[in-house]
């Protein structure tokens, strides 16, 4: 039996830009993006051509925002450091490095968001495990100022997206990556909301120091079948690049529409 694969999609920068207007991103938007490169086929280039090909298309009054999440900094009783015995927790804790928005990768983020950290002119937020990554028009202002205790609430990154209308495109993932969902889940109302604290690796006046922070619990066990059900009552119109299933949803409708839906059905 021959194990020779048939070959898959292959995407140049121009036919990226092509695919991708066809999804609905145009110039001047502020888009969130999730992707999952190896999703849409053989990307020539790779991360670096769908980053140039989203950037041409939103040109110059446009943004493009990626989380830079870097969770391993998060204390080992979270399940971040699944790898190691639990008699090393107390080294971690004393020797994980400071939070370092130039240097720290993105890692578990994909090749594409470890790519925008890095690209000239990129702005990166201080939260030293939710880092959000821009690059364009506001990214200075879509990354300044997240405070620590306040990842995904109002004056976050998120919310900031939120006030300038922005769009949120997933690229071969679903609405379990869908971060968005998680400023709604700030603005419902539901009884199981909860406050619980978090401790990472910081530097504080040139320092390094263990800090432990308050900040909302988050669960995304409900994402999927909360975007499922958005997705039937809008009509929403799933694409194809490729391999990968995109979709392109403006924010600010999605994030009322998930508030109202968390306070109907979470406990």
């Amino acid at each position: 039996m021959s194990m020779e694969q048939e070959p898959g999609a292959i995407f140049t920068r121009d036919e990226l830009i092509s695919q991708f207007k066809s999804c609905g991103v145009k110039e001047g938007q502020h888009l969130l993006v999730h992707t999952s490169l190896s999703k849409l086929g053989f990307v020539v280039g790779g991360a670096e051509t769908l980053i140039r090909a989203l950037l041409e298309i939103v040109g110059p009054e446009g943004t493009i925002m990626m989380p830079s999440q870097t969770w391993k900094n998060l204390d080992p009783t979270t399940g971040v450091h699944w790898e190691a015995p639990a008699e090393w927790w107390p080294v971690i804790r004393e020797h994980w490095p400071a939070y370092d928005k130039e240097v720290t990768p993105a890692i578990g983020m994909g090749v594409a968001a470890e790519m925008l950290r890095k690209w000239p002119g990129a702005r990166r937020s201080d939260h030293p495990a939710r880092s959000v990554a821009a690059v364009g028009k506001y990214a200075s202002y879509l990354t300044e100022n997240h405070d620590l205790s306040n990842i995904f609430g109002e004056g976050s990154p998120l919310d900031k997206l939120y006030r300038l209308n922005g769009s949120v495109l997933l690229v071969g993932v679903g609405h379990d990556k869908n971060t968005s969902l998680h400023l709604a889940e700030t603005r419902a109302s539901f009884p199981g909301k909860q406050t619980v604290y978090e401790s990472s690796a910081v530097r504080v006046e040139g320092k390094r120091e263990w800090i432990t922070y308050p900040t909302q619990a988050v669960d995304d066990s409900d994402f999927v079948r909360l975007g499922t059900a958005y997705e039937e009552e809008m009509k929403l119109t799933v694409h194809r690049i490729g391999n990968a299933e995109v979709r392109l949803l403006e924010q600010r409708p999605l994030v009322d529409w998930a508030t109202a839906w968390m306070e109907r059905h979470r406990a």
